[in-house]
């Protein structure tokens, strides 16, 4: 579904992403691992088309879009819940929802279609029906995250790019979380890429990882097999982490 070739991303002269090349087949979970700082959200931004890359290629599918607008990339299927968030604090639950639809509204899209699908995301998360009418900036972090999660599955993307959607959150509301992300990809077959500051958590849902260091992928294979290796237990799966997350 989605593949990058040699992709080199620059911050003015900032060297961010160096020859990265990675893929994600269809209806697959894959999850970028790594420190702060080396690429994790560099490269959701390239696909999405926030950030411009230098070089290499974006393939969604067959077609190149690394040259494509952000709200063009929308529109072949790819959605973003970028980190800390962001919903309009002031609007409420359900306008920030319709906000996600605004594309498929503009394309004429059924009404009642992009209502049904409403609905949807309130059987995803019923905390969100509860506070429909209710301020968004009001709500807890971990129902903004719902909320922003589901604002972008409104554009009905095929491919969901999340960036920390457990940082700030309380452990069971991240297995909550966790437990639709799974939903979304066996019951709905959305692919997900997955950025996630919990490498232990992250493993445990994906199917594939790949570990980025500086910008460059440096380890790469199934999930299972990088929960194994001895160099990213050392650097990402710590005592701390563990226990917070096997309780």
């Amino acid at each position: 579904m989605l593949r990058l070739k040699n992709i080199n991303t620059y911050y003015g002269k900032v060297h961010a992403l160096k020859n990265v090349s990675l893929h994600l087949a269809e209806g697959e979970i894959v999850t970028l691992i790594g420190a702060n700082g080396a690429g994790k959200t560099t490269i959701l931004n390239t696909i999405s088309g926030v950030t411009q890359a230098k070089g290499g290629e974006v393939l969604f599918g067959k077609e190149p879009i690394q040259a494509l607008a952000p709200d063009r990339i929308v529109r072949l299927g790819v959605s973003q819940v970028p980190e800390g968030r962001q919903v309009f604090k002031p609007m409420t639950v359900a306008d920030n929802l319709m906000l996600g639809a605004y594309l498929r509204y503009r394309n004429g899209d059924d009404k009642g279609a992009i209502k049904k699908d409403m609905q949807e995301i309130f059987t995803l998360f019923p905390r969100l029906e509860e506070r429909r009418e209710q301020a968004a900036g009001t709500m807890s972090g971990g129902e903004q995250q719902m909320l922003a999660i589901g604002r972008a599955l409104m554009a009905r993307p095929r491919l969901l790019l999340l960036d920390e959607p457990s940082m700030g959150l309380a452990p069971l509301v991240v297995q909550e979380i966790f437990k639709v992300l799974r939903q979304l990809r066996d019951e709905r077959g959305v692919t997900i890429l997955l950025v996630e500051q919990n490498a232990k958590a992250a493993l445990r849902l994906a199917d594939r990882g790949y570990v980025l260091e500086t910008g460059k992928v440096i380890l790469e294979g199934a999930a299972g097999e990088l929960l194994e290796n001895a160099e990213v237990k050392r650097a990402y799966l710590g005592k701390e982490k563990k226990e917070i997350w096997e309780r």
